[in-house]
């Protein structure tokens, strides 16, 4: 009897601190995603014209926006997971559901290149430590494209935080954008076109959130427990790039099929196999010129 005594107050006590840390948890993610941040976005040109709109798309479509957002920007399911809760991208039209129907254009700058909503608060989920990089005429062309699409008329999905998506933020694991970001010293470069490693360095930003800043790969800490380790992505021998030529590097992201027919998995976004040949070989120019590093070295 005096041992299920104990073993009653320690299962109490160990009920107490698991309460006391859901506590702490919860409060600690709350105050991250409720965080305001002072952003001042710098004015940016954003031409109306159909060749401005035109690269505005082609930009959106290849940088993953269409992926959370919807072909039609009107909002699509980004993640459903019991662990990491439900996302939905944003509906960025003027139809009903949108968010955008009082943006000014120094909004959409604060949002996609700050990562910060018109009211402060930081932007769940929005990858803007990639987009932040994007010089000013390719931001004013997104800009340009957004502001130009048709009215959609969906509501709004609300997001809910699951439990590992809180201890995440909580631990430092799991970043807003808003608080990566050097707000008050961005100065984006304006990049020339061109099959050359300054050229894909530009355009590989898009891919840190998952292989990591020097592109080793590893464990994806921003996705569901599921999800696959990133690839390696410079020339070390573990990864692919020290073998595979420029067309086999330019196939594969065509095709999602890697040279020995096995597919790549679904967590890689398809958008950037619709870059174009020059944005392709720009970027297999500057991975081939990374040094070469062990899978998940970050």
């Amino acid at each position: 009897m005096r041992f299920l005594k104990y073993l009653g107050y320690a299962l109490g006590g160990l009920v107490v601190l698991l309460g006391i840390a859901a506590v702490v948890v919860f409060s600690s993610s709350n105050a991250k995603l409720g965080k305001t941040y002072a952003v001042r976005p710098r004015p940016v040109r954003i031409p109306d014209d159909s060749a401005t709109i035109e690269r505005g798309r082609h930009i959106a479509e290849t940088r993953g926006c269409v992926d959370c957002h919807g072909k039609d920007l009107g909002g699509a399911k980004v993640m459903e997971d019991g662990a990491m809760g439900r996302v939905y991208g944003s509906n960025l039209t003027r139809g009903a559901g949108g968010r955008v129907a009082n943006f000014k254009d120094e909004d959409w700058a604060r949002a996609i290149r700050h990562g910060v909503m018109p009211d402060g608060r930081g932007l769940f989920l929005m990858p803007a430590d990639e987009y932040s990089h994007f010089s000013d005429e390719d931001l004013g062309a997104v800009i340009a494209f957004v502001k130009s699409v048709p009215a959609v008329n969906r509501e709004r999905v609300p997001i809910e935080f699951g439990p590992v998506t809180r201890v995440l933020l909580t631990l430092g694991k799991m970043k807003l954008a808003a608080e990566k970001i050097d707000h008050a010293n961005l100065r984006p470069p304006s990049v020339a076109p061109g099959a050359t490693a300054e050229y894909g360095r530009y355009l590989a930003a898009g891919c840190t959130g998952c292989h990591g800043p020097n592109y080793s790969g590893g464990k994806i800490d921003i996705g569901p427990p599921d999800w696959p380790h990133a690839a390696n992505l410079t020339p070390h021998a573990e990864g692919h790039l020290a073998k595979w030529t420029e067309e086999d590097f330019i196939r594969t992201l065509r095709t999602a099929k890697r040279p020995d027919g096995s597919e790549l998995n679904p967590v890689m976004p398809r958008a950037f196999g619709q870059m174009n040949d020059v944005e392709l070989k720009a970027l297999y120019a500057f991975l081939r010129s990374l040094p070469a590093v062990p899978t998940g070295m970050r």
